[in-house]
């Protein structure tokens, strides 16, 4: 990673954490998922970048690894018990998410404009909802949002959201700072439950801009939602495993829906810098 800059950051004496950083323009705070930075996860650094000035927090583990079974159930017992990542609750944003909206201030502050936007996914895709609330967040994409994990029916359905952070969430979206939510239709570890209470929350997509084998894509004017379709027989054979839209399950394939999907991110993220 030496095409990366590094700075530590801690905010009011909390954690000091490492950041990556790349590119140039508008800020974007790029939130790493459960297997940890993963080289998956740095591409998708890197080709944000080219439009971007990505900021990379490392949260936990080790940067640039491969993907390993035992250091991932490490690293989920180490989060389940961790006091900043709250795993179960279903009403609470972790605390880490204090943390993140202060490198959303740092950031916006380096690159200028009005302000900046966030990338979760996994188990930091539902962290935008509470970044939200915090003003210099402008655009919003939750990717295969998993927390809480899905133990219980009410924890699949949950966001891993106070009240009060989601009702901001809410007053925002619905004033120009939509967010954009993205999955698998056959994960199970950002289950279909998460995108209901999406829509309770921020309502129903009345307008339905692509529905087929491949995908279904529909926004209002406070949620956007593409669903890649995962079922069998599906016409790129994706597994119905697949869980990581951006990294893992991504390819560069010219109409593949998942390079297709990330290229919205970069237009939905380009958007919402130029109308804010």
């Amino acid at each position: 990673m030496e095409d990366f800059s590094t700075f530590y950051f801690t905010e009011n004496s909390s954690s000091k954490r490492l950041v990556y950083k790349k590119g140039s323009g508008a800020a974007v705070i790029l939130m790493h998922e459960l297997p940890g930075m993963i080289p998956e996860c740095v591409d998708l650094a890197r080709r944000l970048a080219e439009n971007f000035t990505v900021y990379m927090p490392l949260l936990f583990g080790e940067p640039d690894k491969p993907l390993s079974v035992p250091k991932m159930l490490q690293y989920t017992a180490r989060i389940c018990i961790s006091q900043e990542f709250y795993c179960f609750a279903q009403n609470k944003s972790s605390p880490i998410t204090d943390w993140l909206k202060a490198l959303c201030r740092q950031a916006k502050q380096e690159c200028g404009g009005q302000g900046v936007g966030v990338i979760g996914m996994c188990l930091t895709g539902g962290f935008v909802l509470s970044l939200m609330a915090d003003d210099s967040v402008i655009a919003s994409v939750a990717s295969q949002p998993s927390l809480p994990f899905g133990i219980t029916s009410a924890h699949k359905a949950a966001l891993g959201v106070s009240p009060a952070e989601l009702e901001v969430a809410q007053a925002r979206a619905n004033n120009g700072v939509p967010i954009l939510a993205l999955r698998f239709s056959e994960d199970k570890t950002s289950p279909p439950d998460k995108f209901t209470t999406l829509r309770k929350e921020f309502g129903e997509e009345t307008e339905v801009i692509e529905d087929n084998a491949e995908l279904c894509w529909k926004r209002n004017a406070a949620l956007e939602t593409i669903e890649i379709n995962s079922q069998p027989n599906n016409p790129y054979n994706l597994p119905q495993s697949s869980h990581a839209v951006l990294t893992l399950g991504y390819s560069s394939e010219s109409g593949h829906p998942t390079n297709r999907v990330y290229q919205r991110v970069v237009e939905f993220l380009q958007s919402q810098f130029a109308t804010n």
